[in-house]
């Protein structure tokens, strides 16, 4: 509507604070979503929507009525093509948009003390060592309970010597994942949804794609322990970093769940503690 109105018009009511905040919303939620396709399995599947699209209007500015007619019984049912073609991506948007509103009121699970996360990567290194086969789950603020509530309930104390346990080739619960909710192992030998991305290496084994797949539906992380090569690995957002060392495995699990920022602020809160110290014993 407003582009069919006079010039100096148009832009009088461009300027107009509401249409300002409209256009705002407009550009980041198209932002938004081509972040979010970006360099995922979605992106050439919209690229091939968008082609049907545009073969529509060009049928119907060239008066093409065998293609118009056939695009436009087909393009009835996009609605439903999107929801089926890209059901993973959407689930994923509205998590993390979700998770921007729920950040204010209530702090992520997992953030427990930084011991936990050393008998974490103590007990996979451990692992690694001996090509034991190992994949450690840790919920953070999307619930896994669907994931949980198939395994073996322990609500156990999380500790190296129960994880190294739990993935013993003689141990009954070896098979599955193990799920930290908070500073406990709630559940032990849980199957995950397998990811369906194409792109991934054929290298990559079952246990592997699981982790990528629960890292894709939710925002939990995970640790990887490969049985056949005892390489490390941390996934993230569907992504997997392989063949790191105990430091850098310890790196990314405090990066991905924010202990270092938290360092940091602590550390330079005592600094500015100890300024203000030096300051007064000077005067």
């Amino acid at each position: 509507m407003l582009l069919l109105l006079p010039y100096t018009e148009y832009l009088r009511r461009l300027i107009d604070p509401r249409n300002v905040a409209d256009i705002v919303f407009v550009f980041l939620l198209v932002y938004a979503v081509l972040k979010l396709l970006r360099g995922t399995r979605a992106a050439p599947m919209a690229a091939g929507i968008a082609a049907l699209v545009f073969l529509y209007w060009l049928s119907i500015k060239q008066d093409l009525a065998t293609l118009e007619f056939v695009l436009s019984n087909g393009l009835l049912y996009i609605g439903i093509a999107i929801i089926v073609l890209f059901q993973s991506e959407i689930r994923q948007a509205l998590i993390t948009f979700g998770n921007r509103f729920r950040v204010p009121f209530s702090r992520h699970r997992g953030q427990f003390g930084e011991g936990i996360y050393d008998e974490v990567v103590l007990a996979a290194s451990t692992l690694a060592s001996t090509k034991t086969g190992a994949l450690i789950v840790i919920e953070r603020a999307v619930g896994l309970k669907n994931v949980t509530d198939g395994g073996v309930q322990l609500d156990a104390e999380l500790s190296y010597d129960l994880l190294v346990s739990i993935f013993n080739t003689s141990s009954p619960l070896h098979d599955g994942a193990v799920v930290i909710r908070r500073h406990r192992i709630a559940a032990a030998s849980c199957f995950l949804p397998l990811t369906l991305n194409p792109r991934l290496s054929r290298d990559l084994g079952t246990r592997h794609r699981a982790a990528i797949g629960v890292t894709e539906d939710t925002d939990a992380v995970a640790v990887v322990v490969s049985e056949e090569t005892g390489l490390l690995s941390f996934v993230q957002k569907g992504e997997i970093r392989r063949g790191l060392d105990p430091p850098k495995l310890r790196a990314a699990i405090f990066e991905a769940l924010g202990v270092a920022r938290k360092e940091k602020e602590k550390e330079s809160k005592v600094s500015d503690a100890n300024n203000e110290t030096e300051e007064i014993a000077s005067v």
